[in-house]
């Protein structure tokens, strides 16, 4: 099934909504040019301009998603502060998303930069989160880092940028997988998937809040052509 990561370069939310629901898994859309850039909208928890107009919509499976903890850490809050951003961002948006599955994405584009250890802070987050159905915990980065750290953590699905990193070759990689983990493969090209598995996410390798609308447009169609080569 293809998503994506959740910023969009749209300034209108009626068209930012449209274009999430070309997707097999509709994604929150989160708009930087009306004021939902990660660092902005965790300033007033719980505010998304797509926020209503996405719950208006009733899907079997839908994708969330919040700056996570070591970014903000890292960003300035303090450790209690920004757990407690986070959830007070999370419990609205994801009350009444009239969803049965729901992924619970933290976007982490500084973990590789952490020197602490995170997965408290994000087993913190998860549990606090109340949801009708299923929940499905999960965790994007799409820099660098100590990828078996992450095959450690509590999450269900890790979410990356394919064409940057080869995740496979990480020692505790084929552990997570028994264990059920499932990966979002982040691709710039449908090659960069190397080791597809039922239930796995295709998706591009990051937000495209910074990006054009035909770039937007672009990104769909490189999803649908990898569709077709893995959900045949």
């Amino acid at each position: 099934m293809i998503t994506q990561i959740g910023s969009l370069p749209y300034d209108s939310v009626e068209k930012a909504v449209a274009y999430s629901l070309k997707h097999d898994i509709p994604f929150l859309p989160e708009l930087p040019k009306l004021g939902d850039s990660m660092l902005d909208y965790i300033k007033h928890p719980g505010k998304m301009s797509c926020l209503e107009k996405f719950k208006e919509i009733i899907y079997p499976v839908k994708k969330v998603q919040c700056v996570g903890p070591a970014t903000l850490i890292q960003s300035g809050y303090g450790e209690d502060d920004a757990v407690s951003r986070i959830c007070s961002h999370l419990t609205p948006i994801c009350e009444g998303l009239n969803s049965w599955f729901t992924y619970i994405f933290l976007d982490e584009p500084a973990l590789g930069h952490a020197g602490f250890d995170y997965s408290p802070l994000w087993d913190a987050i998860f549990s606090s989160i109340k949801i009708e159905g299923t929940a499905i915990k999960g965790a994007h980065v799409c820099g660098t880092m100590d990828w078996d750290r992450m095959f450690r953590a509590n999450i269900d699905i890790i979410s990356f940028d394919a064409s940057q990193c080869n995740i496979t070759s990480y020692p505790h990689y084929n552990e997570f997988r028994q264990r059920g983990g499932k990966i979002a493969w982040g691709i710039s090209k449908p090659e960069d998937v190397r080791d597809f598995k039922r239930d796995d996410l295709i998706t591009l390798p990051c937000g495209l809040g910074t990006k054009s609308v035909k770039d937007a447009e672009k990104g769909l169609e490189l999803l649908l052509e990898a569709k077709e080569l893995y959900f045949p």
